[in-house]
């Protein structure tokens, strides 16, 4: 046990398992126990958080593809963020995507076995001109590809988001980040009920939400808890969970709060309270999983194949053996299940 870490209390962990099937909500004493319990529990922790996974999602395992198609050059604050305005980070800044670098990526995401294309842009909000070359490059990718399309373009409003509609993208991703309350120490540009706003109007359009959080920049438990009732709250459907990467040249830089145990208790504890969410481990897996990455997918049915916004991730081979040595099979684009094996 850590330095930091407090003992729990004895707690039954297949008990709470049992809640999360029945369709309850786990106490915040519980909650917290998850968070805090000693390192000797929790393959125990995992056993728990697999029965509901698999009671929603089998042994199977979903593959995203993230697409940059915007990069940099964003007026907003936000502190875990190299494109924001006050990052100095080295990264590539390019304005939208010319269409057939999209179609490459694409193409790329469906030879990969990806469900779900996100094609993703810097920035508070889209300009006409962007928005509506986004408009195009998801008809286009709809044409040609049998995988849904998940939209990341920033603050929306319900007018974005029924257009988004018609031109076929299937989800918006828009995150929460964080708790309410803990919101003012990450970014200052907008609040916490913007991102919701946004959530909302995606789902007065007829369109699933997508909307996770990042763990590691100083929330406490409770802001863990309160981030994931707020998304059961939302009745999100695709929960991205992303852990601190200290990138140089953000106000992060070197902050470093996680170990792979910790990510892990929190993976059970989202799965216990949103049981029936696809919950992906996004950002910063290999970073902060590190060795630990297959024990995750016994709480999360989802993962990103492939790089992140400014930041590469694990060889698309090794997510492959990762997924066929851990024994899970893979979800291909229409539902269907794929053995690794082949690929």
């Amino acid at each position: 046990m850590t330095a930091t870490q407090v003992a729990s209390p004895t707690v039954n962990w297949q008990a709470l398992a049992d809640q999360s099937l029945a369709g309850e909500v786990i106490g915040r004493d519980d909650a917290r126990a998850v968070l805090t319990a000693d390192d000797t529990e929790l393959l125990d922790q995992l056993a728990a958080a697999y029965r509901v996974r698999r009671q929603y999602w089998g042994n199977r395992v979903r593959l995203h593809f993230l697409l940059n198609a915007q990069s940099g050059l964003c007026p907003e604050d936000c502190h875990y963020c190299s494109q924001s305005k006050i990052s100095s980070a080295e990264i590539e800044k390019y304005p939208f995507m010319a269409q057939e670098k999209i179609l490459a990526a694409a193409e790329r995401a469906n030879t990969l076995k990806a469900g779900t294309f996100c094609m993703v842009i810097s920035g508070r909000t889209p300009s006409e001109k962007v928005f509506s070359q986004v408009l195009d490059a998801v008809r286009e990718v709809k044409h040609r590809y049998p995988m849904k399309i998940c939209a990341c373009l920033g603050l929306l409003d319900e007018q974005q988001t029924q257009r988004l509609a018609e031109a076929g993208v299937d989800r918006v991703n828009h995150n929460l980040n964080t708790s309410e309350d803990h919101h003012k120490d990450i970014c200052t540009t907008h609040t916490f009920q913007d991102r919701v706003g946004t959530l909302q109007a995606v789902k007065s359009a007829g369109l699933t939400t997508c909307s996770g959080g990042i763990f590691g920049m100083g929330e406490s438990h409770d802001d863990i808890i309160d981030m994931a009732l707020a998304l059961r709250e939302l009745n999100v459907t695709s929960v991205p969970l992303n852990f601190l990467i200290p990138i140089p040249g953000t106000p992060f830089e070197g902050r470093q709060e996680l170990n792979p145990r910790q990510c892990l208790r929190i993976l059970c504890l989202y799965r216990l309270l949103l049981p029936s969410q696809e919950i992906r481990i996004a950002g910063g897996r290999e970073v902060q999983l590190r060795q630990l990455q297959p024990l995750g997918l016994y709480a999360a049915n989802s993962i990103f194949i492939g790089d992140y916004l400014t930041t590469p991730g694990q060889a698309a081979k090794a997510d492959f053996e990762m997924i066929r040595d851990a024994g899970f099979v893979l979800e291909g684009p229409d539902g269907q299940e794929l053995a690794v094996d082949a690929l």
